[in-house]
């Protein structure tokens, strides 16, 4: 009866410690601002905004006097009465009390900004853009009445061309470098016959060098867009451990400065946002799925959630006053907007049961969310 007693004391004492170690640890994260626009639903996963092992553990408190607190989000649809800014903070409690807070402004812009323009915009990505899901809800977004005329611009597009009005210059397994580097294709395999779009060279070098003017001169008439949005790390961080890290988000925004310096070189006017980078799948499954044992959720929220840090650090009070950060990160149902399938729930089982399959790619759902924080971000800088 005496050692039940004392491991039960024990055990109690283990989890109050880890509870205790994982509180300490826990760290709460928001951009500057979040944007809405009447008509379309802006959230804040929780989830999304906290690095912390178990987020199901603790209680989130939001004061806005705009939207509504759920369990795992908050939510808001904007009207036009709503326009306006709108402080808002995050509080984190656990057992013991708050342990973290962060506050961020929302700003909700009119559904006509904008209205009667004609307006340009590119997007440079990764295999998220490459999937032409987010660029083709913001061409729908802006193909609704009270907004700018939007013309896209970009080499790629549905299916490896652009295509009704879909274009962006998006690839997948790209990085920042990648498009600083790479100036040959890469070659195709023996059984190849066609190369998927990440197989060209980046579209940006001419003659081996970075040239953005030269770029615009071949797809855009020399003109600059009004727009230039990147959404780029995924892949710079995917292979990263907790000791490379550091230097990997180093070497990142050390040639996300190169790109950017070329960029506003020939669009000195051009807003341009840098995207956070979005969060992963809710579930290890879907990471089990796509990398077996090469990397888990737990790694990759850790990596996301370091260069997301460095990003707002470095980002948020720039020299360049139309450089702003997109917040991607925040408006992602990683639970359910994420692929899944049914299986059995062990091999020869006649019991299914549903998991996620994919591991940083959402679904068309999920896509969706990603374009509507860009098309709010856009039409915020419009109604300036």
């Amino acid at each position: 009866m005496v050692i039940k007693t004392l491991l039960s004391s024990f055990a109690v004492l283990m989890l109050t410690t880890v509870a205790a170690m994982d509180a300490a640890t826990l760290k709460l994260q928001l951009p500057p601002e979040i944007h809405a626009v009447p008509g379309i639903e802006t959230n804040l996963y929780f989830d999304n905004a906290v690095l912390a092992v178990a987020p199901d553990n603790y209680v989130f408190d939001v004061s806005c006097v705009k939207g509504r607190n759920d369990a795992k989000r908050w939510r808001f649809t904007a009207s036009a009465e709503d326009v306006g800014v709108y402080p808002l903070e995050l509080k984190v409690f656990d057992d013991n009390g708050e342990i973290d807070s962060a506050v961020t402004t929302l700003i909700v812009s009119p559904r006509d900004s904008g209205s009667g323009r004609d307006i340009t915009l590119l997007l440079i990505g990764d295999s998220l853009t490459d999937a032409s899901l987010y660029p083709a809800k913001i061409y729908k977004n802006f193909a609704a009445p009270d907004n700018p005329k939007l013309t896209m611009i970009g080499t790629n597009g549905p299916g490896g061309t652009p295509t009704g009005g879909i274009a962006h210059e998006g690839y997948g397994g790209w990085t920042w470098d990648t498009f600083l580097t790479k100036e040959i294709p890469t070659p195709l395999h023996d059984m190849q016959t066609d190369a998927p779009p990440y197989f060209r060279p980046s579209p940006f070098l001419i003659n081996g060098t970075f040239d953005f003017a030269g770029y615009l001169r071949l797809h855009n008439g020399g003109r600059p867009p009004d727009f230039i949005v990147i959404m780029l790390g995924i892949n710079n961080i995917l292979t990263a451990q907790d000791d490379t890290i550091a230097q990997t988000v180093r070497k990142l925004l050390d040639n996300a400065d190169k790109m950017l310096a070329g960029l506003r070189s020939a669009a000195p006017d051009a807003i341009i946002g840098v995207g956070l980078v979005t969060p992963g799948a809710k579930s290890q499954d879907a990471f089990g799925s796509n990398y077996a044992c090469g990397l888990t959720r737990w790694q990759f929220k850790k990596n996301q959630h370091f260069l997301n840090s460095e990003m707002i650090r470095k980002f948020s009070v720039g020299p360049d006053k139309k450089l702003f950060l997109i917040p991607t990160n925040l408006n992602l149902d990683c639970e359910n907007n994420f692929p899944a399938a049914e299986e059995p729930v062990c091999a020869g089982s006649r019991t299914q049961t549903l998991r996620q399959r994919n591991g940083v790619h959402p679904s068309g759902d999920g896509y969706d969310q990603i374009g509507n924080t860009i098309y709010s971000w856009m039409k915020y800088h419009l109604a300036e």
